[in-house]
């Protein structure tokens, strides 16, 4: 029993520590969250035509070789 009793207890801090650095955070604005996701997927949208075509060479490279 007291065993539970210490493992309560220090779940307890932990959930007040955390609420207290949750208090230090600056989260951002819809507006920075909208901007910072619209540079998120066009940066995928870039890398993946980037591969896909890296990847189309690769296969066409291959199959030249091996015939």
């Amino acid at each position: 029993m007291e065993r539970v009793t210490v493992v309560a207890e220090k779940v307890k801090q932990f959930l007040a520590g955390s609420k207290v650095e949750l208090k230090k955070v600056t989260w951002p604005t819809p507006k920075q969250t909208l901007a910072s996701t619209s540079v998120v997927i066009i940066v995928v949208i870039i890398v993946s035509l980037f591969l896909g075509i890296v990847d189309f060479g690769l296969v066409k490279i291959v199959k030249l070789v091996l015939g």
